[in-house]
């Protein structure tokens, strides 16, 4: 019984952030250390352009429009570049973190277990 409750709670809380706007950085910086940061529409991704002379662009974008072509169009000014997309909060990040949001789940879950183990 403890089991099946512990499953339902960690399946109840992984669903919490499904559906719901993501948040990104919003910035244009050359050392990585943008700080401001943009609530992004629900079906929007966090966008990371990567000029080949430093700069790095980073914002909101459409998922469906993160692709090399409407890239390219969105930042026509740059003439080499690579870019990446990616869907969680602050993502676009000059440095990988964690999100808090999985930490507490991660930690959470190892509770449950450890519970539905005794």
């Amino acid at each position: 019984m403890k089991a099946s409750v512990g499953v339902c709670v960690v399946f109840v809380l992984a669903l919490v952030g499904l559906g719901s706007a993501i948040k990104c950085h919003s910035c244009k910086d050359y050392m990585g250390t943008c700080s401001k940061t943009r609530n992004c529409y629900y079906d929007d991704a966090c966008l990371s352009v990567y000029e080949r002379g430093g700069d790095t662009y980073r914002q909101c974008i459409k998922y469906s429009d993160c692709n090399y072509n409407t890239i390219r169009e969105k930042f026509p000014d740059i003439s080499s570049f690579k870019f990446s997309c990616c869907t969680t909060d602050l993502c676009n990040a000059a440095a990988v973190s964690v999100s808090s949001r999985s930490v507490v789940a991660i930690l959470l879950s190892l509770a449950l277990f450890w519970w539905g183990v005794l």
